[in-house]
C-alpha cells in the first residue's frame, strides 16, 4: 500500500485535514490518478489499493482509521460493481463515507443518508470532487475564524 500527502492546496481552504482515504484505483501510484492528487491537496492522507477484496478486507478486518473510501469504478467494472463493493461493506458492519468515481454516471447524487455514497462524474473535476469531499465530510468540518 502507498501513502501520499500533497502539502500544497492552491491557497483553497482545506477541507478534510488529515482524514485517512483509502483509494480503490487501477493506478500503481497515487500521483497517476487526479483523484488521488486533489484529494491530497484539500488535506487528505491518501492510501492506495488496487484490489477491491483486498481494500475491503482492510476497511472490515481492521481499526484503521480510515476517514474516506474513494472508488474509481471504471477500473472494477463500472458503478454497478462499485455499489456491490459499498454493500458489501455495510454488510462487514461498517460504516463510512464513500465516493463513487464512474464514467457511466448519467447524474450526480449527493445524498442526505450517511450510508449511501456519493456519485461523481469521472473523469472528476477539481470543483465536482471538492463539493464530493465536503459533502462526505459535513459531519467533521471544522470552521476557521475569519
Amino acid at each position: 500500500m502507498q501513502v501520499f500527502r500533497q502539502d500544497n492546496a492552491d491557497g483553497a481552504s482545506i477541507v478534510g485535514w488529515g482524514v485517512r482515504v483509502l483509494l480503490l484505483s487501477q493506478a500503481e501510484e497515487v500521483a497517476q490518478t487526479a483523484a488521488g492528487m486533489r484529494i491530497a491537496g484539500l488535506g487528505g492522507n491518501v492510501e492506495l489499493e488496487n484490489e477491491a477484496f483486498s481494500a475491503l478486507d482492510t476497511l472490515i478486518m481492521d481499526d484503521t482509521g480510515y476517514g474516506l473510501l474513494v472508488i474509481e469504478c471504471d477500473a472494477f467494472g463500472g458503478l454497478a460493481a462499485g455499489r456491490n463493493l459499498v454493500s458489501m461493506l455495510h454488510k462487514g458492519g461498517v460504516s463510512m463515507p464513500v465516493i463513487l468515481l464512474c464514467s457511466d454516471c448519467s447524474e450526480q447524487e449527493f445524498p442526505h443518508e450517511f450510508n449511501r455514497p456519493i456519485v461523481l462524474r469521472a473523469p472528476i473535476s477539481a470543483v465536482g470532487l471538492r463539493v464530493g469531499f465536503e459533502h462526505a465530510m459535513r459531519d467533521r468540518l471544522v470552521f476557521q475564524a475569519a
